[in-house]
């Protein structure tokens, strides 16, 4: 096993960020206005300063993971051409990133495991029933899974 190497890493999230920057600013998302895509940039510009320049008791594994997550958030969960060239050019670049289908998983286990997973089914639920990309008895059980996480989370 390796040893982590924060610099490395952050680096290669760094070059992430750039290629997110490059996708909005190429192809923004549908319905964006300049407003909202100059701070969609701003924001994956300060996530880039954080990571580089991170403050010491952010300077770690856990740290970067966190920042990995919310870097990667939209293009985990968003569609569109925005999504589809910012993981193209990934992949183009050999940067060891992937993108997960976390609903599949969460439908697989038929349980919400943390409040993460939560939010991540309630922020998708309806755009993913509306595109179809999700089945009816699938609504159905995660609704489900959302009330039992619900209702045992206390």
């Amino acid at each position: 096993m390796t040893k982590f190497d924060y610099d490395s890493e952050a680096d290669k999230l760094a070059l992430a960020i750039d290629i997110a920057i490059q996708a909005f600013k190429m192809h923004p998302p549908d319905g964006f206005d300049e407003k909202q895509l100059a701070h969609f940039v701003n924001v994956y510009e300060e996530y880039k300063t954080e990571i580089l320049s991170p403050e010491k008791r952010f300077r770690n594994k856990s740290g970067l993971k966190q920042s990995t997550y919310e870097v990667f958030t939209y293009f985990q969960e968003g569609h569109g051409n925005t999504v589809n060239v910012f993981w193209d050019k990934i992949n183009e670049s050999k940067l060891d990133f992937r993108r997960e289908n976390r609903l599949a998983k969460i439908l697989k286990r038929k349980k919400i495991k943390d409040h993460t997973e939560y939010d991540f089914v309630i922020d998708t639920l309806v755009p993913y029933q509306q595109e179809g990309l999700i089945s009816s008895d699938e609504v159905e059980l995660l609704n489900s899974l959302i009330s039992d996480y619900e209702t045992n989370k206390d």
